[in-house]
Parts: structure tokens; sequence; C-alpha cells
């Protein structure tokens, strides 16, 4: 029998409590912290997981990457309705835009920096 495993996208930061704060109010969600001290979960009402732990010599990461190399993200899903209301909300928590270029269309996918420096996206979710 396979023993039963959970996985957990864990960010790294200077400030774990006050990146919490933030993706608890971006999703929704609740902050749990437990018996370790330097790492604080946040978990969802849908099931979402994400830790935050204390790096005491984090340096956020680089934008825009150097010869655009991998770096994994958050990418968190909202109807196209609610786009642009997902942005606002990002930005009023403290998130900075990465990619401002306006082509005239639709932008179905919207790149950010979260206050320690990670990057996320708000994508529409295809229905």
């Amino acid at each position: 029998m396979a023993v039963q495993k959970t996985s957990l996208l864990v960010l790294d930061c200077a400030e774990p409590n006050e990146l919490a704060e933030f993706y608890a109010a971006l999703l929704n969600a609740e902050i749990q912290v437990g018996e370790e001290l330097d790492i604080v979960e946040i978990v969802g009402h849908d099931g979402v997981g994400l830790a935050i732990r204390r790096d005491h010599g984090y340096a956020p990461p680089s934008w825009p990457r150097p010869d655009d190399s991998q770096q994994a993200h958050l990418r968190i899903l909202v109807a196209r309705e609610d786009m642009d209301e997902a942005e606002r909300e990002a930005i009023g928590l403290g998130a900075r835009p990465l990619d401002t270029k306006d082509n005239g269309g639709a932008r179905d996918t919207r790149l950010y920096s979260d206050p320690a420096g990670h990057s996320f996206t708000l994508s529409t979710r295809k229905t």
C-alpha cells in the first residue's frame, strides 16, 4: 500500500507573518500557525495550501529574470468577469504589477510580485 502524502508549496521570505497576511487576504484563506516557529501555513476553503517560511538570509527574486530563466510562481485563477476586481484587490493588498503592457485586448493573465518579491499571476479560469 502506498504511503499517503500531501504536498505544500513553500515560499521563503524575511517576514513570514506579513506575507501570510497578504496571501490569506488575497486567497480568502485562513492563517494557521503550527509547531514550527518559522513556518506559517495558509489554508483555503477549497483546499489551497501554501506555507511561508522565514529565511534570515532571504533575497527577493529578480525581475525580469536573467535570460528568461525558469522560476516557480503562483497561478491564481479567477472568473473572467472578476479579473479587474481581483487586480484592484491584489494591488490594494500590496502586490506590484510586473507586466503593464496594454495590447488593447483582454488580458487573461496578469503578472505581479507579492510584497516579498515572489511572482504570481492572476489568470482567468477557463470554463
